[in-house]
C-alpha cells in the first residue's frame, strides 16, 4: 500500500494539511487576548483613553485657536486621533512582552502551531482594539463640534487610514515587546518618541507656532503628515499630494516593521 504523500511545511502550519486548523488556533488565541481584555478592563480604557485625550488636547487651546480663526476641534481631532491609535500601539507591545516573559510564546513555539499564529492574533486583538477606540474618539469629537464634510467616501477613507496607521505601528511595537522581558521599560521607552512627534507636529498648533529652525522637521515628520491627510479627510476632501507623503511614511514604516515583527516572533523557534 502506497503511503501517502507529506504535505510541505507552512509559515501558518505544520503543513498544507492543517490551514484550516491553523485558522482555529488564530481564532482561539484572538479570541483569548479578546476576551483578557474585557475581563480585565482593557476595552473600558480603550473608551476611556479617547476622552482624556480630547478633553486635554482640546480645552486648554480652544480659545487661543478661536482667536487665530481656527476651527480648533476640526484642527485637533485627527491627532486625538493619532494618539489613540499609539496607545493601542503600546497595549500591543506590553501584550508581546507579557507573553515572553511569562514564556507563554516559548510555550507555543514548542507546539503544533503556526509560525505566524501568535503574532496574528496579537495583532488582531489590537485592531479590535483600534477600532473601539476610533469610535470612542470620533463620538467625543462630535460632542466637541467635530463633523465629516467631505462625504462617506472620505468618512471611510479617515477611518481606514487611522486604523491602517494604528496596525502598522502595532506590529512594529510587537516586535520590540517580543524582543523584552521588561514590559514596564519597553512602555516607558515608547512614551517618549511618542510625546516627541506628537507635541513636535502639526497636529495641536500649525507650523507658524514653532520656531523657525525646528519648521522643517516640524512639518515633515510622519505624525504631522498623517494629520494632515485626516484632517483634509474630514474636511472638503484630500489631495494627492497631501495623501502620498502620508502613504509614503505608512508603507515605508510597513516594509520595515513587518519583517522585524516576523522575525522577533519566530526566532526561537
Amino acid at each position: 500500500m502506497r503511503a501517502p504523500a507529506l504535505s510541505r511545511p507552512d509559515l501558518f502550519g505544520e503543513s498544507s494539511r492543517t490551514r484550516v486548523s491553523s485558522f482555529a488556533q488564530w481564532r482561539a488565541l484572538t479570541g483569548r487576548v479578546v476576551w483578557t481584555m474585557a475581563t480585565k478592563g482593557e476595552l473600558i480604557a480603550a473608551i476611556v483613553m479617547p476622552l482624556v485625550f480630547t478633553v486635554g488636547f482640546y480645552l486648554p487651546l480652544r480659545y487661543v485657536m478661536q482667536f487665530q480663526g481656527i476651527d480648533y476641534a476640526q484642527f485637533v481631532m485627527p491627532i486625538v486621533v493619532l494618539q489613540t491609535m499609539a496607545f493601542t500601539m503600546m497595549s500591543n507591545a506590553q501584550l508581546a512582552a507579557v507573553e515572553a516573559l511569562t514564556g507563554f510564546s516559548t510555550r507555543l513555539q514548542t507546539m503544533p502551531i503556526g509560525l505566524l499564529v501568535p503574532l496574528t492574533s496579537r495583532i488582531a486583538a489590537g485592531l479590535v482594539r483600534s477600532t473601539v477606540s476610533l469610535i470612542a474618539a470620533l463620538i467625543y469629537g462630535h460632542i466637541i463640534g467635530f463633523e465629516f464634510t467631505g462625504g462617506w467616501g472620505q468618512t471611510v477613507g479617515f477611518c481606514a487610514f487611522a486604523i491602517a496607521v494604528g496596525t502598522v505601528l502595532a506590529v512594529g511595537a510587537d516586535g520590540l515587546g517580543s524582543l523584552t522581558k521588561s514590559p514596564a521599560s519597553l512602555s516607558q521607552a515608547l512614551t517618549l518618541p511618542t510625546l516627541i512627534f506628537g507635541m513636535m507636529s502639526c497636529g495641536f498648533v500649525p507650523e507658524t507656532g514653532f520656531p523657525e529652525w525646528v519648521r522643517p522637521f516640524v512639518r515633515n515628520q510622519p505624525i504631522t503628515q498623517f494629520a494632515y491627510a485626516l484632517r483634509d479627510m474630514a474636511g472638503d476632501g484630500v489631495t494627492w499630494d497631501v495623501l502620498r507623503v502620508g502613504l509614503f511614511w505608512l508603507i515605508g514604516a510597513a516594509a520595515v516593521f513587518t519583517p522585524f515583527a516576523v522575525w522577533a516572533s519566530v526566532r526561537r523557534a
